[in-house]
This record gives structure tokens, sequence and C-alpha cells, in this order.
């Protein structure tokens, strides 16, 4: 073979190595800009539809993320509902320790590793929701972040809203205070849900929410607490047609995000992040407020009298309950002053 041919052989391969060369790393370059830069387990104990305050939340700081340009891609999360990753109480040690990344839920269910949330929890300790969204936007829900960083290492990404206030539903008319003693009600497995509920004048009955229409139908129970869209939702209504407009207790939503977690976010992204979560979480409140309303429409389609009650008797029927709270953990005066100064602003 002469010299010409050879040098122009060789030449033929190198370009080819070279070209190939190129496209690999083209490859691998477009593979490693289309991959997530992270990806997170978002843990929720309802389910994934749309008349879940989990997960209107968590859809709109998904769609957040995706209409940044900045993050677009970047992150990535697994929605998991209905307690697919166990129950609430296991999973919040797994946020702590960061086996689940994020998780939705109602705040008391965090009072189990940082009982000073528990706070949250005390009957007519918010007038509404917007007295809701000025405290915990301010100075009081700071503090309380930054216990449950300091005691469960999670930050809150935002305080949203549960879907309207807890009322109580019974079968028996309700017209004033008074009816309502002695009539057995079913609340959460949560410390001050029940004291609340003892204090106004029921007795109260810890039942987990798969009881609760059964336990309705064979008397069981009298009544239920809880808000208008899950009573509407799980037919509750078929039952305890009368409702008393207590308005107890008004716990938020808290979204948690385990802090080791959230450091995995490349630093130049976490502020875009974090705007993402208050976004949504601004968002979600609207629609809470907008699906109560809607439920309670619904509900009075199905039958159900509402009626209102003396809200300021109850008020002071559970200050005991408060003293006793604020006695045990003493750091919560301040929150709870804060909060009730918030009331009017």
């Amino acid at each position: 073979m002469s010299n010409k041919i050879q040098h122009s052989l060789r030449k033929t391969l190198v370009c080819t190595c070279m070209g190939l060369t190129m496209m690999a790393g083209s490859a691998i370059s477009s593979l490693a800009n289309a991959a997530p830069t992270v990806s997170f387990r978002v843990y929720s104990s309802l389910p994934a539809d749309e008349n879940s305050a989990h997960y209107v939340w968590f859809q709109r700081f998904q769609n957040n993320l995706e209409a940044n340009e900045n993050l677009k891609g970047k992150i990535k999360l697994n929605y998991f509902p209905n307690g697919m990753l166990g129950k609430e109480a296991d999973a919040t040690q797994q946020v702590r320790i960061g086996a689940i990344n994020m998780m939705i839920s109602g705040s008391s269910i965090w009072a189990t590793l940082v009982p000073e949330v528990g706070v949250l929890d005390l009957g007519y300790l918010f007038k509404d929701y917007e007295h809701v969204g000025r405290a915990l936007d301010g100075k009081p829900g700071k503090q309380l972040s930054d216990m449950m960083m300091q005691k469960a290492n999670v930050m809150v990404l935002g305080y949203g809203y549960s879907l309207g206030a807890r009322n109580i539903y019974t079968k028996k008319v309700v017209d004033s205070p008074a009816d309502l003693k002695n009539l057995k009600v079913r609340v959460l497995p949560v410390p001050n849900f029940i004291a609340t509920l003892n204090s106004m004048g029921t007795v109260a009955i810890p039942m987990p929410g798969g009881e609760v229409y059964s336990g309705l139908q064979m008397g069981v129970i009298d009544g239920v607490e809880h808000d208008a869209a899950t009573v509407f939702a799980s037919k509750y209504y078929e039952i305890a047609k009368n409702a008393t407009l207590t308005q107890h207790i008004y716990n938020p939503v808290l979204i948690a995000m385990n802090k080791a977690s959230f450091e995995r976010i490349p630093e130049n992204l976490r502020a875009d992040v974090l705007a993402a979560a208050t976004e949504a979480t601004n968002y979600e409140r609207q629609q809470s407020q907008s699906m109560e309303k809607n439920a309670i429409v619904e509900l009075e389609k199905k039958g159900v009298v509402f009626k209102a009650t003396d809200r300021d008797y109850f008020k002071q029927q559970v200050q005991p309950v408060w003293n006793e709270f604020i006695t045990k953990y003493p750091d919560i005066k301040p929150i709870v002053d804060e909060i009730t100064s918030a009331e009017n602003k």
C-alpha cells in the first residue's frame, strides 16, 4: 500500500474517532442536562385528588417548579398519597432522618416530635383563617418553625389551610351550647382536640376515620367534628344532619422538609424553590376557602342544617386547656400572646 493511501486512511480514522468522541460527549452532556439534579419522596396521608388540601398544594408546587426556567427538570418530585409510605406518626420520624424528604400533613401530627406545635390545636386560638395566615406568616410562625428545625431537623416550607374550620355535626338538633352536653363526638386522637371537645361539654371519643360512619350508624358516637369538605366526601351527612358552627379549631396544613434533603438542592436554586413553595401556599389557602364554601352549599342540598352558636361562651370554656398547656410548655406563652395580638391586625 502506498504512503499516500496509508496517510489518507489514518486521516479518515482520526476524523471518525474524533467525530464519535464528540457525539458521545454530546450525548452524555444531553443526558446530564436532562436528568433531574435531585429526586424527592413526598408523603401525604390523603388521596391524590382535587378535594385534598395536600394535593392542591403539591400540584401547585410541582407546577411552579416546572414553570421556572432555572428549576425546570432539575427537581423530581415523587408523590406518595394515601399513606403509602406508612402511618403519619411513623412518617414524621422518616422525614426527621431523611428517608422521606417532604411531608404534607395537618400540623397536629408533628406534636409527636415537637410537643409545642400542639399549640395550634388549642380551641378558639384563632378567629378565622385570615388570623391563621397573619400569625403564621409572622413571628409566631417563625418561632414554631425554629422549634421544628431544632427538635425535628425539618424546615417548614409553609403553613396552608385545612378545608375550612372544624364544626360539630350531630344526629340530634343542637339549639344551644347546653345541647352538646354529654354528646359522644368523634375527635382526632390528639391531646388538645380531646381536651378542647371535653371542655366544650361533649364526651370526646378518639376514633380512626375509617370507623366513623359505622360508629354514627350504630350509635357508638352521636356526632363528629370536622371540616365541611371531609363531612361531604365521607358522607357523614347521611346520618348527622345538624351542623353547629362552633368553628372551634383552625389547625393548619404544614409542609415540612428534611433539612439535609433541602441542602441537596444546588445553592443557587434554593431561593427559587422557597419562592415556589410560598406561592403554592398562598394559592392553596385561596382554594381551601372556596372549597369550604362549596362543601357547605352541597351539604345544605343534602339536608344538613347549619346553625350559629355562642363561640364566645365556648372560648371561655376552653381557657383551662390553654392554661394547662402553657404551664406544661412555658416557652409557648409568648407565642400564644403573639397569636392573640394578631387577631385584629
